[in-house]
């Protein structure tokens, strides 16, 4: 009994040594990993690991900087529009979003005046993920800018640059909600600076086009600097009919915004500078069937009673004409200029108003007939849609 047990020790040992000096080295404790291929050999996997955590490059380490700076301020905008059922109950009926940034500590917050248009309810989500129901302190449509107020705490404001001394080329950043996709960061660079038409129709001057991926969602967000300061606000894209980026996007100027801003907290609104007319632009060809002194210019159709054009004697129409099928006012006075700026139709006006303010004086030129004559004139507050 003794020599049999023995004779199984001896098995047991012998057993585990042919075993640990004869399997592969991936199985018997040593370093690698073996697999068997096709063929039935095996070959060991070697992993090359890094040995520290990587090392960002310059250009890694600003886009870093930048996101780190600016998520903080960007929010998520929700609008909601809410209808009442026959029992008074509410009902939503559409829900739209996009994005905004946060201006003080106070809780204003800028965004586009679309991402809120028409909205009854309005819902702004900061980084914390913290939902709080906001309101409007103002609107410009014509801007297409809309200042809003939350009551949150701890909330860190944007640092505004000037937009004034932008370059084609400079590197630039968005961040916003695309798609709902909180806190997204794209790339790019100033495409240009030009004058576009807004959401709503009115010219934007001194646009600012980006190749930065700006998709649904964007709107209302910032458009950020190499050193995360506010440039623009990223407001519509060029997209050809789809819904989606095709590396042509364009943001206000943040110096835009920061004349209106004023105005918007002081009154609600927008005081915009007007002349107080009516007017209809004229080229080359309809200036030739009518006779007038020059190719182009912009005929005033109508003078707004006490507006700035009837107080500096300028004249509206008296006989009424077809253009085409268009019914106009002759006989008026025709502007060809403001402050000697040619005025060929009546984006070149609304290009001046950017730059003034009611109560600012301009010079316009204009002709009465053959007769070219100047006016002093103070400029008016635009409540209603005019020139």
């Amino acid at each position: 009994m003794r020599l049999r047990r023995l004779l199984l020790v001896v098995l047991l040992v012998g057993g585990f040594w042919y075993v640990t000096a004869h399997l592969p080295e991936g199985i018997s404790g040593k370093t690698g990993l073996n697999l068997a291929n096709t063929t039935g050999s095996r070959s060991p996997l070697a992993l090359t690991e890094a040995q520290a955590a990587p090392a960002f490059d310059s250009e890694e380490q600003n886009n870093i900087a930048v996101y780190k700076k600016g998520l903080p301020s960007v929010v998520n905008i929700t609008s909601k529009l809410v209808a009442y059922n026959f029992f008074y109950g509410q009902v939503p009926s559409g829900e739209g979003q996009g994005s905004g940034f946060v201006l003080d500590r106070a809780g204003h917050v800028l965004t586009n005046f679309h991402v809120i248009a028409d909205a009854n309810r309005i819902e702004v989500k900061t980084s914390d993920k913290r939902t709080y129901k906001a309101t409007i302190v103002g609107s410009d449509k014509v801007h297409d800018l809309a200042l809003l107020q939350i009551n949150a705490p701890n909330l860190q404001p944007v640092t505004l640059a000037d937009s004034s001394d932008l370059v084609v080329g400079q590197k630039v950043y968005a961040i916003g909600n695309p798609f709902g996709l909180n806190g997204t960061m794209t790339r790019g660079i100033i495409s240009s600076i030009r004058t576009v038409r807004g959401p709503e129709g009115g010219p934007i001057e001194d646009a600012i086009q980006t190749d930065a991926a700006i998709n649904p969602g964007n709107s209302g967000g910032p458009l950020l600097n190499s050193r995360g300061e506010v440039i623009g606000i990223n407001t519509l894209i060029a997209t050809g009919g789809a819904e989606q980026s095709s590396g042509i996007g364009f943001a206000i100027p943040i110096n835009t915004a920061k004349a209106v801003l004023g105005d918007l907290t002081r009154y609600g609104r927008v005081r915009r500078p007007s002349l107080g007319i009516v007017s209809l632009a004229i080229g080359p060809d309809v200036a030739e069937q009518m006779g007038l002194p020059s190719q182009s210019g912009v005929l005033v159709q109508k003078v707004v009673s006490g507006g700035a054009a009837e107080r500096a004697g300028l004249r509206g129409g008296n006989e009424q004409a077809y253009l085409g099928n268009l019914a106009i006012m002759v006989g008026g006075d025709m502007i060809v200029a403001i402050d000697g700026k040619e005025i060929v139709d009546t984006s070149d006006i609304a290009s001046i108003m950017e730059k003034h303010q009611p109560g600012d004086q301009v010079n316009v030129t204009y002709y009465r007939g053959r007769r070219k004559m100047v006016a002093r004139l103070t400029l008016g507050d635009a409540r209603e849609v005019n020139t």
